[in-house]
């Protein structure tokens, strides 16, 4: 007697696909981590490669528990990889409400953090990269306008700063009107008054982008995590199932040995 092995394999493959992608993730956060300096960014939410690493090895060590597991027949880290699933599960349909209710203080709380991410422009080539490609791909330029690129010290408009970008902003920042690439375009930018400054630069801000992305999205949106919830539903039903059958041939086994006579 042993169990359903379509459960058992479709269990399997399901976290393992999730445990390669976790690796995967670890490897790219290693490496961005070791190839920064030390202390470059103060805040661990604005360093991507922190949150790579924090996702990926809760990730990683999740499924490594479900993989085996289901793999060996393993009832205790099957009950372990149900209960963080569990867990993992109702926290994400209580971040989503607390998210819809308190719709104000997320964005108090995401102004914060994307303020602090353009302090450390300079100081993290990962998160240079990210706010390029997000100012690039939605056409914005900094947290609420341009000028918010005072908040960081190269860009600083004020008359002591010294750096030759001051008053600038990031090339991201800059209309496409040149094939050849132009790192300088958004030099004294900030020193321009809006009507001035849109011929030459995005002037709205990127987190009021982001929100009507968001918005006029949000059936796509809506509908991934729907989707991811509903798969984490699935895989903790199928981890349940594989329990209680494995749980039910022990019981099965222990019953017909007291049954049997001893020779």
């Amino acid at each position: 007697m042993r169990t359903n092995q379509v459960i058992k394999y479709t269990l399997f493959a399901s976290c393992y696909l999730f445990w390669v992608a976790s690796g995967l993730m670890l490897a790219v956060g290693t490496y961005a981590r070791l190839s920064k300096e030390a202390g470059a960014v103060d805040s661990l939410l604005a360093d991507p490669s922190i949150i790579l690493l924090a996702v990926g090895i809760l990730m990683f060590s999740i499924t490594f528990a479900g993989c085996l597991g289901a793999l060996r027949d393993i009832t205790l880290l099957l009950k372990m990889f149900t209960w963080l699933l569990l867990v993992i599960f109702i926290l994400q349909v209580v971040a989503a409400v607390l998210g819809f209710l308190f719709s104000g203080m997320v964005m108090e709380k995401a102004t914060l953090l994307m303020g602090q991410a353009i302090s450390h422009y300079r100081n993290n080539l990962d998160l240079q990269n990210l706010i390029d490609y997000i100012q690039k791909k939605f056409k914005c330029c900094g947290v609420h306008s341009y000028k918010d690129w005072s908040q960081n010290v190269y860009f600083d408009c004020q008359d002591s700063n010294p750096s030759l970008e001051q008053c600038a902003v990031p090339f991201s920042c800059c209309l496409k009107k040149e094939a050849v690439l132009n790192t300088m375009c958004g030099y004294g930018t900030q020193s321009l008054k809006a009507w001035q400054a849109e011929n030459l630069i995005y002037t709205e801000g990127c987190l009021e982008k982001t929100v009507r992305w968001g918005r006029s999205n949000l059936l796509l949106v809506a509908g991934l995590a729907f989707g991811l919830l509903v798969l984490e539903v699935v895989v903790f039903s199928l981890a349940v199932l594989l329990i209680y059958q494995i749980d039910f041939i022990i019981q099965k086994r222990r019953s017909t040995r007291r049954s049997c006579p001893e020779k």
